[in-house]
Formats: C-alpha cells, sequence, structure tokens
C-alpha cells in the first residue's frame, strides 16, 4: 500500500501535555510501554509515528520496540479515525452474502481503501469478523448503527445520509 500523504498528524498542545503526564507517571514502572500506549491512543485517537516517538523517547526505550507493541496488538490503530467510522462485517454469513461486493462499494464511494480515512476526516473504513448479526447479514454499522441485508446499491445512499 502506498503511503498516505493525506494524513498529517495534528496533535495539539494540549494532548501533548496530557501524554507527557502519562509518561511521567509510568516512567519507572517495568513494561510501561502497553498501557502508556492504551492511554495514547485515547488521548489522540490513534498512534501516529509522532506519538510513538514521544513514548519512546519519554519512557527511554526504543522506537522499534514501541512500533513492536503497536503493531502487535490488534487494539491499536496506526491511521486516524473518521468522524463516522465505517466498519463492513466479513464474518462468514456476511462474507457469503456479499459482504465483500458491500466493502468495495463503500471503498468505492468514499475513495479510500479499509483501515484509510477521508482526507476530510468525514470517514474511516474497516473491516470487522462477525458481530452477532448474522440474521441480517450482510451489514456496515456506521457509529453505533447497524445496517443489514444490503446490497451495493443501497451503499451510497446510507452514506450520503452522514455528509449532509
Amino acid at each position: 500500500m502506498a503511503e498516505s500523504t493525506h494524513n498529517v498528524f495534528k496533535g495539539t498542545n494540549e494532548q501533548r501535555r496530557k501524554l507527557k503526564k502519562v509518561i511521567a507517571q509510568n516512567k519507572d514502572v517495568p513494561g510501561a510501554v502497553l498501557p502508556v500506549l492504551q492511554e495514547a491512543q485515547e488521548i489522540y485517537g490513534y498512534l501516529p509515528i509522532e506519538v510513538q516517538q514521544m513514548v519512546a523517547d519519554g519512557l527511554g526505550v526504543s522506537l522499534s520496540e514501541v512500533y513492536g507493541v503497536a503493531t502487535f496488538y490488534s487494539q491499536f490503530s496506526l491511521t486516524p479515525k473518521g468522524e463516522h467510522r465505517i466498519s463492513v462485517c466479513l464474518g462468514t454469513a456476511c462474507y457469503v452474502k456479499g459482504a465483500g461486493q458491500i466493502l468495495a462499494e463503500v471503498e468505492k464511494k468514499l475513495g479510500i481503501k479499509s483501515g484509510e480515512c477521508t482526507p476530510d476526516g468525514l470517514f474511516s473504513i474497516d473491516s470487522c469478523r462477525c458481530v452477532g448479526a448474522c440474521g441480517l447479514a450482510p451489514i456496515m454499522m456506521i457509529d453505533d448503527e447497524v445496517y443489514g441485508k444490503l446490497t451495493p446499491d443501497q451503499v451510497d445512499k446510507i452514506i450520503d445520509s452522514y455528509s449532509e
């Protein structure tokens, strides 16, 4: 995947202050990288390289160690999330009922791939595994709203309703 040029890190001084406080509280705690990264993601919403570098410098560990933890655990995101988070279920029931086509239509509509955020920060797309709504397959979630029994031709109208 090509490096995205539209996700420029825009941390605030308040976020930096909060992160520095978390780092200071954990500086001498063995194994602090994981809990500090969890707090950092709460503060920033994701873990860009700039935040990883702050954590590494603050805890006195290598950037590669921080990056290794950030990429090992699926709870962490290295890319920003949109104001509206779209998730397409690719669990077995959804997949066999056409979820791959739904995901492709969402990507086409927004001009981004799964795991990315639109340049305006309005939408991000992810795929997920079973959300327990197999009877509604295939499904897409936007924020906490579930859309079931989808067809590709419904995607545009649903996404447009979040842009208005």
